[in-house]
């Protein structure tokens, strides 16, 4: 696997558990601080995102950061 196809499934992974939850893109991105249009490049595997950040995502999700990086 190669670190774009890591990067969609990570943007998956986050998109999955956003839905699954009922947390839009805008309230996601509000309650972590990010903008939209960032959490949506994220979501898309536009973006190589950082530990911190994916470690923001999953508090606001309430899922350990394992799961939300187990791809």
């Amino acid at each position: 696997m190669n670190i774009s196809q890591l990067q969609q499934k990570i943007g998956n992974r986050i998109r999955e558990l956003r839905e699954s939850k009922g947390v839009s893109q805008q309230n996601l991105a509000a309650i972590c601080n990010f903008e939209k249009a960032n959490l949506s490049r994220l979501e898309a595997g536009r973006t190589n995102p950082t530990i911190s950040t994916l470690y923001k995502i999953s508090e606001a999700l309430e899922v350990s950061l394992s799961d939300l990086v187990n791809v």
